[in-house]
């Protein structure tokens, strides 16, 4: 009989975690207290791509994310992606030029640009960068549209998806048995846990200690407006993209800046340096600003493993979630259903927080 498998979370890793389960034959139930979309996804800026600050094994990770999105596009054709590159010129030049030598030697396709190539990628900005480089093959999933179209897909291959509250997981002989929800019990042969923030209070319920921090990120969001970015841009302090509904979407890092104490103030100034960094913008209003708490591993790589020490359970929680949900969909379903843990996982199980 088909293994039965609970998926606690909506947001884009619970939602490719439960489309791949339900491929693979599984029976699958998704839980989430926000319906499609979570609670973190929302509010990210959505960015799919494998730059900065990477050591090279978790490059190696993110590069293989990317082609596993292109490898889902096939799965499912209604998900909103944009392959539409990116200029990035956000630090110093020395700094990018070591940069963009490393993840070159990585086999990463990096184009130097000066201020005239910069004009001819994206024609509206005030000042192009004197040194930048442009990174073709990045790009966006708008992502609670894709989300949901996951889940959606997910449905229609089987998996039943329902809106409440996990109160705890329950657990027998060592084993997590499935979860506690508003009063009810979904009996489940392994649980995976893919709940963002919410994630440490649900593992706690078993004793599994998640070491997360939930740094606030905020992000300005303009009503829609004609085109005036080709791709995503990422300058000093300011990053930004065009929506496909055209909106303009911003903060002062991808992952959104501090709000500051005063969220509605910060999120003025912000689309303030917005406008004033685009040709065109004149006519550019603010709708609404976004302030999306990440799920960080304290270390800041994920955590994609079962937990040690009880049986049934499986805790997928990052940072990155645009980008690596396709392959974190794939290889936790291998190794749910199979036992077989892709070796491109092997620094992300939560035991490393325990030795």
């Amino acid at each position: 009989m088909a293994k039965h498998v609970t998926v606690i979370g909506a947001g884009i890793i619970g939602a490719s975690i439960a489309w791949h389960l339900a491929k693979a034959g599984a029976r699958v139930t998704v839980v989430s207290e926000s319906g499609a979309g979570g609670v973190a996804t929302p509010n990210s800026f959505a960015w799919i791509n494998a730059s900065w600050g990477n050591p090279e094994v978790y490059f190696r990770l993110r590069i293989r994310a990317m082609a596993e999105w292109k490898r889902l596009a096939k799965d499912v054709p209604e998900l909103p992606l944009a392959w539409c590159g990116g200029l990035c010129f956000d630090l110093p030049p020395d700094r990018l030029e070591a940069y963009a030598a490393e993840h070159s030697s990585w086999g990463y396709g990096i184009e130097r640009v000066d201020a005239k190539r910069a004009g001819e990628i994206e024609p509206n900005l005030v000042e192009p960068p004197h040194f930048a480089v442009y990174l073709a093959e990045e790009g966006v999933a708008e992502p609670v549209a894709t989300a949901k179209a996951l889940l959606t897909d997910a449905e229609r291959l089987g998996a039943r998806v329902m809106i409440g509250t996990v109160d705890r997981l329950t657990l027998s002989g060592g084993k997590v048995t499935g979860v506690a929800v508003s009063g009810g019990t979904i009996e489940a042969d392994e649980v995976a846990v893919a709940a963002g923030t919410g994630a440490p209070a649900i593992a706690a319920t078993a004793d599994i200690k998640l070491p997360l921090d939930t740094p606030p990120g905020l992000i300005v969001h303009s009503r829609p407006y004609n085109k005036l970015l080709n791709g995503l841009v990422h300058a000093e302090r300011l990053h930004m993209r065009q929506t496909a509904e055209g909106r303009i979407i911003a903060g002062s890092d991808f992952a959104g800046g501090d709000p500051g104490e005063n969220a509605e103030a910060t999120a003025r100034e912000l689309f303030a340096v917005t406008k004033a960094a685009l040709h065109g913008a004149d006519g550019l209003e603010l709708d609404f600003h976004t302030v999306g708490y990440r799920p960080m591993p304290a270390d800041g790589f994920p955590i994609i493993s079962r937990a040690d020490g009880i049986g049934g359970l499986y805790i997928a929680v990052m940072h990155s979630g645009i980008t690596l949900a396709p392959a974190v969909g794939l290889f936790a379903t291998r190794e749910i259903l199979g036992g077989e843990r892709d070796a491109l996982l092997a620094p992300y199980a939560l035991s490393r927080f325990h030795q």
